[in-house]
């Protein structure tokens, strides 16, 4: 049972990490440390809803050597950022900043959910005044007695 659950979990932890190659993790845990705190940060532009190191995309392959490459060089975090968003724009970034060529991006969520709550409200309205309208007295005669008819077996 031991090997069993040691299988399972040696499983669980080669999947997370299958991305990342051996011969991209860095020799000092510190810079590699940072390099996956970035790496959650950018969004794979193939896949693009998985980070780069969980892609196992080229680009992504790129981008993470680029990453370990400008730490190794000195850069700080931002400045990582920076020269990975220079190069591909804003859309690689998981939490892109607020500014006019990303509103769009920002508010679509808001505004697709607005969208939606005013049409199933209208839907609603309407199915409402469709249904409140009453039998009249001809109508409610002929239904008693189709339902009177019924309960004989005719």
């Amino acid at each position: 049972m031991r090997h069993l659950i040691c299988a399972v979990l040696f499983a669980v932890v080669a999947t997370v990490a299958a991305a990342v190659e051996p011969d991209e993790i860095l020799d000092d845990p510190a810079l590699e440390a940072r390099a996956r705190g970035l790496s959650a940060e950018l969004r794979c532009v193939v896949c693009q809803n998985e980070s780069i190191d969980s892609s196992n995309a080229g680009v992504a392959r790129d981008l993470r050597l680029l990453v370990r490459e400008r730490l190794v060089a000195g850069d700080t975090d931002q400045e990582v950022l920076d020269y990975i968003v220079a190069r591909y724009g804003d859309f690689v970034l998981f939490r892109p900043p607020w500014k006019p060529t990303t509103y769009a991006l920002w508010l679509a969520p808001a505004v697709i959910f607005l969208g939606g709550a005013i049409g199933v409200t209208v839907a609603l309205r309407g199915r409402r005044q469709r249904t409140g309208d009453a039998l009249s007295e001809e109508e409610t005669v002929e239904l008693d007695a189709f339902l009177s008819r019924q309960g004989d077996g005719q």
